[in-house]
């Protein structure tokens, strides 16, 4: 099929998206084990990473924001906020929005710990190559966002 810059009819465009999907899938099974390896160093786990790299991104979160913005469940992101906290990576603050929802912040610790991790990883992306342009990656984001859109309603079941 030639790549026009014209909408793919629905039939055409499903068939291009699980190209995407066969693509993402091995992807993050290395991107996993690679993050995985350049941890251990740091001892952390994946799950304590991403509770780390949310809150170094966004700023104080509440277990429960933390929980969709990963669309993961909220007792999974509880465990590794606790992992986080057990390390003193982060520390719950009084939420003025919520009584009961605490937030949770990186503390100097974590914050350090973060930046050396996002570092490092920023080191290994640098190394793709292929001769990329910021429009593809626009592009990229574009679909990825696309196809995670279309799948919200999956966890809704």
């Amino acid at each position: 099929m030639k790549d026009t810059d014209a909408p793919l009819p629905p039939d055409a465009l499903a068939g291009r998206l699980t190209e995407v999907y066969d693509l993402v899938g091995p992807l993050y099974r290395r991107a996993q084990r690679s993050v995985e390896q350049g941890l251990e160093a740091d001892g952390l786990s994946v799950g304590v990473r991403a509770v780390l790299t949310l809150l170094h991104r966004n700023g104080p979160m509440t277990v429960p924001q933390m929980g969709r913005a990963q669309a993961i469940s909220r007792q999974f992101t509880q465990r590794m906020v606790n992992d986080a906290a057990a390390r003193d990576l982060v520390e719950s603050i009084p939420n003025p929005a919520h009584r009961r929802s605490s937030l949770i912040r990186l503390t100097g610790r974590g914050e350090r710990t973060i930046a050396a991790v996002l570092d490092r990883e920023h080191r290994l992306l640098r190394e793709v190559g292929g001769d990329l342009t910021g429009t593809d990656v626009t592009t990229c984001l574009r679909v990825l966002g696309a196809m995670l859109t279309a799948l919200d309603h999956v966890d809704d079941a």
